[in-house]
């Protein structure tokens, strides 16, 4: 009789899982008790990871306490290219110093997550710095340029007449040979990366080798609530952000991020989740409960309970209590509210003293961490009545007087 994976592990396994390319072989191949080889590739393009990152992350995490052999790829050759999913334009390209410098970020933080001690790092260069010109052409060789334009953001570049570098199309190929190096048994990414793990796929079809399980996961949404999380995009909660930063960024999310939070980012049980879930549909439970929750359960899992305790106890201290703690602000600024409808927040912050430069402002008011009038507030102007008080990330306050009331 076939052995079958147990459900409820099936059940963890599967939670924010899109694809499973075969779904049937990695099942069995789980059931087998043989111990797989789990392939993620990361390029050190920027120097920090996030908590979208640690969505995959948390997932070898799982498959490596059931015994299974991570292998974590450094993409110091691919960062270079910088990997074109999912990009309208081409990147420009990164100097493998730049890379290296990245990396060291990368291998410190890898361990936040997964076990270092069940975990395989290999970098490219390895191999790749042996590659020859005719190795290089060779691997070119078994792929058509056909084949390179059934990639959907290739295609639309392809055919919008964008730039689509030659050296590009060599991204997928790149990664792909990374699988046949170290023989991948099953490879991880996120649904943006589901051509390049196919290709890897074919590669160790063509090569001889058993083909890998192909499996993606959903995209983590970034702290606006609408795009993916994403360092060039701004919107990201790091895996090294202090804990305060942590806890106000979760406590500025939109209402409708926080069940994707709660599922990707944390080990709440499903049970817990359909729970939550139904409160919010039904409006049974204020959605700051939950934020406070999720801000709990993300700070814990990077600093402890007992930061995670002082972080809520604070939060409570400053926001719930806000009447108190603003009485007397930190900084005051009179404006003739008359004079214009909507102000500048960025240089009403510098203007106040309650920030030091225009790059501040913006980097704050971007992540969320400025509040006016209890909420938090990304758009770069905004309107002021006499008395609007505005909180500059977690402790700073400013109130707005009209000098031009009699």
């Amino acid at each position: 009789m076939t052995k079958k994976v147990d459900p409820q592990i099936e059940r963890e396994l599967r939670r924010g899982v899109i694809d499973i390319i075969p779904e049937r072989d990695f099942f069995d191949e789980l059931a087998s008790g043989r111990s797989l080889r789990l392939k993620l590739g990361l390029d050190p393009s920027k120097p920090d990871l996030h908590i979208g990152h640690g969505v995959l992350l948390r997932k070898l995490r799982l498959l490596q306490g059931m015994g299974h052999q991570v292998v974590l790829i450094v993409g110091d050759w691919t960062a270079q290219i910088g990997d074109p999913s999912g990009q309208s334009i081409m990147r420009p390209m990164l100097t493998a110093e730049e890379v290296r410098a990245n990396a060291e970020t990368y291998m410190r933080q890898f361990f936040y997550v997964v076990d270092k001690r069940k975990t395989e790092v290999r970098w490219q260069s390895e191999w790749f710095n042996k590659f020859t010109l005719a190795d290089t052409v060779r691997l070119a060789a078994r792929f058509t340029v056909a084949q390179m334009l059934q990639r959907e953001d290739f295609r639309t570049r392809y055919e919008e007449k964008k730039p689509l570098g030659v050296h590009e199309l060599f991204y997928p190929l790149l990664q792909a040979y990374d699988s046949i190096v170290i023989e991948s048994d099953v490879e991880f990414g996120g649904t943006d990366q589901l051509f390049n793990l196919l290709v890897g796929r074919e590669l160790q079809q063509q090569m001889g080798q058993r083909p890998q399980t192909c499996i993606t996961m959903r995209l983590l949404v970034g702290t606006d609530g609408s795009q993916k999380m994403s360092k060039s995009l701004g919107n990201t909660i790091d895996f090294e952000d202090p804990p305060s930063e942590k806890y106000g960024k979760i406590m500025s999310l939109p209402d409708g991020a926080l069940l994707d939070y709660l599922e990707l980012a944390t080990d709440v049980a499903e049970e817990e989740l359909a729970y939550i879930r139904r409160q919010l549909a039904e409006r049974s439970v204020n959605p700051m409960e939950v934020k406070k929750r999720l801000a709990r359960e993300i700070v814990a899992q990077f600093h402890g309970e007992a930061a995670a305790t002082e972080e809520e106890a604070g939060w409570g201290r400053v926001f719930q209590q806000r009447d108190t703690a603003i009485a007397e602000p930190d900084h005051q600024l009179r404006l003739d509210l008359s004079s214009q409808e909507k102000w500048p927040l960025a240089k009403l912050l510098v203007d106040s003293g309650a920030v030091k430069s225009m790059s501040e402002a913006r980097r704050l008011i971007r992540d969320g961490a400025v509040e006016v009038e209890g909420q938090a507030h990304t758009a770069s102007v905004t309107s002021l009545r006499s008395g609007t008080t505005i909180r500059v990330g977690k402790h700073r306050f400013l109130r707005i007087v009209d000098s031009g009331q009699k």
